[in-house]
C-alpha cells in the first residue's frame, strides 16, 4: 500500500471515528445521566459520580411505564407478525403470477407509500370510530397490519427466485402454497429478515397514531406515555432519562442480535431492485 493510501485511509479512519462520537454522545450522556440523582443532574460530568438505580425503580412503581412497555412489546409483536405474514404472500403473488390489472394494483400499492402519514390520520380515526374500536388495541395495530414497503421489498426478491426452480417443483407435485412455503420463502430470508426489524422498529417509535387512536392511559404505548410522563414530572431529567434509556434496551437488542440481517437486506434490496 503506498503512503498516499495509507495517509486517505488514517484520515477516513479519524473522519468516522469522528463521526462515531458525535452520534453515540447523546446517548452515552442519556445512560449516564440516567444513573445520576437530582442534584448532579446538571454536572457537567458525563457520566455520575454514584452509580444508582433509585431513577429506574422510582419509574417502574410511581408510573404506567410497565404498562406502556408491554403495550408496545404486544403492538410491535402483532404487527410484525402480520406483516410477515401478508406482505410476502402478496409481493409473492406480483412477482410470480399474471393476472389482469397485475400492474396498475402494483403502482397504486406502490403510490401510498407517497402519502404523509398526517394526511391518513383522519380516514384511519374515522374507519376508528365506524368500527367502535376506540381506544382498543385494535385501533394501534390496524393500519399497519399490512405494509406498501414490504411488499415492495418482497416482490423485488422474489423477482430474483428462478422461474425454473418453482417449475421443477410444480412437476414433483407441490401444489402453489408448498411452493411458496418451500421452496420460495427461504430463499428471500434476507429480505424477511430485514422486514421484521424495520417493522418492529416502526411500531416502537411511532407516536402519531397512536396518540390520536387511544385517551386512556392504560392503551399507551411508550412513546405516548414518555411524552406524557415528561409533563407530569416537568425538570425531573434524571427519570425522565431512565424511562428513555429502558425504552431503548428492545431496540437495542433486535439491533445487537440481528445487524448482519439489516445490513445484507438493505445491501440485497438495492442490488434487486
Amino acid at each position: 500500500m503506498s503512503a498516499k493510501k495509507k495517509i486517505n485511509q488514517i484520515l477516513l479512519t479519524i473522519i468516522l471515528l469522528l463521526v462515531g462520537f458525535v452520534v453515540i454522545f447523546p446517548f452515552i450522556w442519556m445512560i449516564g445521566t440516567s444513573f445520576k440523582s437530582g442534584a448532579e443532574v446538571y454536572s457537567m460530568n458525563l457520566l455520575p459520580k454514584h452509580f444508582s438505580l433509585e431513577n429506574y425503580i422510582t419509574v417502574a412503581n410511581k408510573s404506567n411505564f410497565p404498562l406502556w412497555f408491554k403495550n408496545s412489546l404486544l403492538v410491535g409483536i402483532i404487527t410484525t407478525l402480520s406483516v410477515l405474514v401478508f406482505d410476502p404472500m402478496v409481493g409473492f403473488a406480483f412477482s410470480k403470477y399474471k393476472f389482469k390489472g397485475k400492474n396498475i394494483i402494483f403502482i397504486i400499492i406502490l403510490s401510498t407509500m407517497m402519502i404523509p402519514t398526517e394526511m391518513l390520520v383522519i380516514p384511519w380515526y374515522l374507519m376508528v370510530n365506524a368500527m367502535k374500536w376506540n381506544n382498543t388495541y385494535w385501533a394501534l395495530v390496524f393500519p399497519s397490519l399490512s405494509s406498501a414497503f414490504g411488499i415492495f421489498l418482497t416482490r423485488q426478491f422474489f423477482d430474483g427466485v428462478p422461474e425454473e426452480l418453482l417449475e421443477a417443483a410444480r412437476i414433483d407435485g407441490m401444489n402453489e402454497l408448498q411452493i411458496y412455503m418451500k421452496v420460495a420463502l427461504p430463499l428471500v430470508g434476507p429480505a424477511i429478515s430485514a422486514l421484521a426489524i424495520f417493522t418492529f422498529l416502526g411500531s416502537w417509535n411511532s407516536f402519531l397514531w397512536p396518540v390520536i387512536a387511544v385517551d386512556g392511559y392504560s392503551k399507551f404505548t411508550i412513546p405516548v406515555g414518555l411524552a406524557m410522563f415528561s409533563g407530569e414530572v416537568s425538570t425531573s431529567w434524571e427519570l425522565i432519562l431512565a424511562a428513555a434509556s429502558i425504552a431503548t434496551i428492545p431496540v437495542l437488542i433486535v439491533f445487537i442480535i440481528f445487524q448482519r440481517k439489516i445490513v445484507e437486506g438493505v445491501a440485497l434490496s438495492g442490488i434487486k431492485g
